[in-house]
């Protein structure tokens, strides 16, 4: 039922004609094992797996999210090119685009993510990749991604995505354009919080690029993380769609309360990027935000978070457990101005009872409330 758990590096062969062979099938991209960095059959059996639910061609496996967007980033560029970024980006990806890829000769520019058609008149005649991350996994806008898609091809760029929102079981990369598709597998593959890892996947186009840089820079991830990932994907459209209902069920909740501003969720049928979420998406995930009023003190948000008994206070998101954790927009953007004063906060529904979770944060509002 389950491959095994290859723990190897050294794959020894009983010739040296076996050994030239290896060599030269490797060399052909062939399917094989020939040393633990190239791949196992533990790794190749979820690179195929995710490769298939993504429509894509290839898939490789990287140690973290992270890890992932930046061999995705350092494959499709060189220096003097020009890429595209949406001021809504995870932040470690914000930081590669100032920090690394700027000291490699790559300039970035931050645009508007509800650019949509609009982001041809950012593009240079260097702008080789635009990179999309829809929804934001902070501030949650759901961009175009086919009008973006359509404008950058024109103009001879790439387009990568950060599809760990959506998944590959909501959202389908490459139908809607995208070349390259990048997944935290840490996130809702894994989704038990205890294993890290990344997954870049590809069209036929672009494989040899990243399978030349994965394979340059050592990428690669270890066995018993792949293995929890396998594990993690058997039951992913079962727990995906529980996140998804009780996070709806918590938005709405919260939505409600007087000292909400905002709730910034694209499945509920007022939120700004709603139509285009309908449209292009199959489902939704737990995670979404909360915009409180302004007036309200950080003190108060704090006492209503800090006395949580079913959330607990953390990055990531994706596991069975519910999370929760302050937020600040405003201390990032650079495109876009946020247009909001109260603070934020931002929760991932777990897979517990909708009712308690429910429960726990009327508590928290209540502490909240006392605390003003």
């Amino acid at each position: 039922m389950n491959p095994p758990v290859y723990h190897a590096s050294t794959v020894l062969s009983p010739s040296v004609d076996d050994w030239e062979r290896k060599k030269k099938a490797r060399a052909a991209d062939e399917q094989g094992v020939y040393y633990g960095r190239f791949g196992t059959p533990t790794t190749q059996a979820l690179e195929e797996a995710i490769a298939a639910l993504e429509g894509g061609y290839r898939s490789a496996v990287y140690p973290s999210g992270l890890a992932a967007c930046h061999g995705a980033l350092m494959a499709l560029v060189a220096s003097g090119d020009h890429v595209l970024m949406p001021d809504c980006v995870y932040g470690p990806t914000r930081a590669l685009g100032t920090r690394l890829l700027k000291r490699f000769g790559v300039e970035t520019t931050f645009y508007d993510p509800l650019a949509g058609a609009e982001i041809a008149m950012l593009m240079r005649p260097n702008t080789r990749l635009v990179f999309v991350e829809s929804p934001g996994s902070i501030t949650f806008e759901v961009q175009d991604i086919p009008a973006i898609a359509a404008e950058a091809h024109k103009r001879g760029a790439l387009v990568a995505m950060d599809n760990t929102w959506g998944t590959p079981l909501y959202f389908k990369s490459f139908a809607h354009g995208v070349d390259v598709s990048v997944q935290a597998a840490t996130k809702y593959v894994v989704g038990h919080s205890d294993a890290m890892l990344g997954i870049v996947t590809c069209t036929k186009e672009t494989w040899p690029r990243v399978r030349a840089y994965t394979h340059e820079t050592g990428q690669t991830a270890g066995p018993d993380d792949v293995y929890l990932a396998q594990r993690g994907l058997r039951t992913m459209a079962v727990r995906l769609k529980r996140h998804w209902e009780n996070g709806v069920a918590l938005a709405e909740w919260v939505a409600k309360q007087p000292e909400v501003e905002r709730v910034m969720h694209p499945a509920l049928p007022g939120d700004p990027g709603h139509a285009l979420w309908k449209r292009d998406f199959l489902g939704a995930c737990g995670l979404f935000g909360v915009v409180l009023k302004e007036g309200v003190r950080e003190a108060a948000l704090a006492a209503l978070l800090d006395g949580l008994d079913l959330y607990g206070i953390g990055a990531s998101w994706g596991g069975y457990e519910s999370l929760v954790m302050p937020i600040h927009p405003a201390e990032v953007r650079t495109a876009t101005v946020w247009p909001h004063k109260g603070p934020a906060f931002r929760i991932h529904a777990g897979l517990e009872s909708a009712e308690d979770l429910i429960r726990d944060l009327d508590a928290g509002f209540a502490r909240l409330r006392a605390a003003r």
